[in-house]
């Protein structure tokens, strides 16, 4: 485990302000989802280190990726000017 998941909430470092329980627990839920993010990516190039690169024809060209990611924010979000 890293130094900073066993580090007790009640006590500051010198010079560090201690966060509310909230945003404590709010911060690692998101490096939680970073780390599981960090995963898939290591799982893909572990898999292309292993199989190599899959096929043209396999793959979905980046700009259907971006136009479907653009999509979704739109519809979490609404438009945004």
């Amino acid at each position: 485990m890293s130094e900073y998941t066993e580090h007790d909430t009640g006590q500051s470092s010198s010079g560090r302000e201690p966060l509310s329980s909230e945003a404590a627990q709010a911060l690692r839920a998101y490096a939680a989802r970073k780390r599981d993010q960090a995963d898939q990516v290591a799982g893909v190039l572990e898999d292309i280190a292993e199989n190599g690169l899959p096929a043209i024809e396999d793959c979905v060209p980046w700009e259907e990726l971006r136009e479907a990611k653009l999509t979704q924010l739109h519809t979490q979000r609404g438009h945004v000017a």
